[in-house]
């Protein structure tokens, strides 16, 4: 069984890692912004915390399963619940190449998102970085108390060395429920 929870800032590479761990896997991987934001016959939507609480209980009641996201206050469960906690933590000058690399991609149709890509959506994940950057500490503390199963990653190219990780973890999960 493996419950992961994949996490990091905008454009840390959660989305390719996430797909990458469930072909390998073979785990169905969920990104949390749609749980957050599902797609509804009028648009997207947003869901109240509680609500979102309610849709990750069921999907965690179903078995295994990859979550990616950034951190958000309503899904903090997800780190008790994952068997394995990845912290993707490129360098910030890489992050930033890939905000605006990403953007220009979106306004040529290159690649899909979920909003509108504007210069308004720009500055806010550009703000988005600055401010996790500057709340960094707040967030390493909260890490801590997930030490003995989790995964930090300068890059989500070590793919062999994250499968690895994994299974040990996986492996000292069963060993504790027995």
């Amino acid at each position: 069984m493996s419950k992961i929870l994949i996490i990091g800032i905008v454009a840390s590479g959660k989305t390719t890692l996430a797909r990458e761990l469930s072909a390998k896997l073979n785990i169905p991987w969920h990104e949390l912004d749609s749980i957050v934001h599902p797609q509804t016959s009028s648009g997207r939507t947003k869901r109240t915390a509680d609500e979102q609480v309610e849709v990750l209980a069921d999907l965690d009641r179903q078995g295994p399963w990859i979550f990616e996201g950034t951190d958000r206050e309503s899904y903090q469960c997800l780190y008790a619940m994952a068997d394995t906690v990845i912290f993707l933590d490129p360098p910030l000058w890489k992050r930033r190449i890939r905000i605006f690399t990403r953007f220009v991609k979106q306004n040529l149709g290159m690649e899909s998102c979920h909003y509108t890509p504007d210069l308004s959506m720009l500055k806010m994940m550009y703000k988005w970085t600055r401010d996790f950057e500057q709340n960094r500490s707040r967030f390493e503390a909260k890490l801590s108390h997930y030490e003995a199963k989790l995964i930090r990653l300068k890059d989500n190219r070590q793919l062999k060395e994250v499968l690895v990780q994994i299974s040990l973890n996986s492996a000292n999960v069963r060993q504790q429920l027995t």
